[in-house]
């Protein structure tokens, strides 16, 4: 008779653990429910094909489509086709998949290895000399280049026409 109610007793304990898991998982759902209110329906900019890493979007492969995410999130994310036009992927863009802002870059003008025109001018004195760039960079862009003439390395700033503006910071 003792054996029976202990197994009794054991089998209400276990009826008491599922019962509070199961309450503890429907109010986990319901506050998941409740919290999907409170996020906004948003339309992100996505690629309509895979885009490997240094491929250059372009808009004709970007469509809209619509996700449930709150708006200090989306923030992080391309939301117009001007924010990825023209840029290059740093990382594989998955179509259909929002596209992260930090995924993209500005396209590379000076590119690692390449001549590049290096320009020194103080008042209205210019100087130009041919560099080969120890990196590829894009326009604002500080990065460093060895003088062909001399194998001086020397820092300088990418212009926006693609040369490089040496001997100042």
């Amino acid at each position: 008779m003792k054996r029976a109610q202990g197994n009794d007793i054991k089998a209400r304990s276990r009826f008491r653990r599922a019962a509070l898991a199961a309450a503890a998982v429907a109010g986990f759902a319901t506050a998941a429910v409740s919290g999907a209110s409170a996020t906004d329906r948003i339309a992100f900019v996505v690629p309509s094909a895979t885009v490997y890493p240094g491929q250059v979007v372009s808009n004709v492969a970007l469509v809209e489509k619509k996700f449930y995410i709150s708006a200090p999130a989306a923030q992080q994310y391309v939301l117009s086709v001007d924010q990825a036009d023209g840029k290059v992927a740093r990382k594989t863009l998955i179509a259909g998949k929002p596209i992260l802002v930090a995924a993209l870059s500005e396209p590379s003008l000076v590119k690692r290895g390449e001549p590049v025109t290096m320009v020194f001018s103080t008042g209205v004195m210019t100087i130009t000399a041919v560099g080969i760039p120890l990196e590829s960079g894009a326009a604002g862009d500080f990065i460093k280049v060895r003088n062909s003439d001399s194998g001086v390395i020397v820092p300088g700033t990418i212009l926006a026409d693609g040369r490089v503006q040496v001997g100042m910071r």
